[in-house]
């Protein structure tokens, strides 16, 4: 299961690879100008927000870490969002292999905010930050089509 969740994975990692180079032939400006129909966030933030949400939940949350969220404005570009998915990808090998002979057990995490624990399996919060980064994904690409772009095709299967 391992070797099929990493592949899975690097699937991510080539579709995120296509969306990063699409953002760094944007104007620099326009990368990072807040949307209104999007919460005012920008394309960075919720590319930032995208990594952060695997940060919380595979890291602080399964793996019971504590580590300090990125925050959107130290990261100034395309090429420092890549970094920051660089970083993300490395706690992604660690949740793998941590929870390699697991992934159908469901475990009880402690989420913060919240006061009971919640029943999930590692296979299930790996399957949520996957979904959640396309969803942001779709939202990225919108949001550069609203400024003028033409998005291109960031799907795991591209034609």
């Amino acid at each position: 299961m391992n070797q099929l969740l990493t592949a899975q994975y690097a699937l991510v990692r080539s579709a995120r690879e296509v969306l990063l180079d699409y953002c760094a032939t944007l104007a620099p400006a326009d990368f990072t100008m807040p949307i209104p129909g999007f919460n005012h966030s920008s394309m960075r933030d919720l590319l930032v927000h995208a990594a952060a949400t695997y940060q919380h939940w595979l890291v602080n949350v399964a793996l019971g870490q504590s580590r300090p969220y990125p925050n959107a404005a130290a990261v100034p570009h395309v090429a420092a969002v890549g970094q920051l998915f660089a970083q993300t990808d490395e706690l992604v090998a660690d949740y793998l292999e941590h929870f390699r002979d697991q992934w159908q057990t469901e475990l009880s995490w402690r989420v913060p905010r919240r006061a009971e624990p919640v029943l999930l399996t590692p296979l299930a919060l790996f399957t949520h930050v996957l979904t959640h980064e396309f969803h942001h994904k779709g939202q990225v690409l919108s949001m550069s089509r609203q400024l003028g772009y033409t998005p291109v095709d960031t799907d795991v299967v591209r034609t």
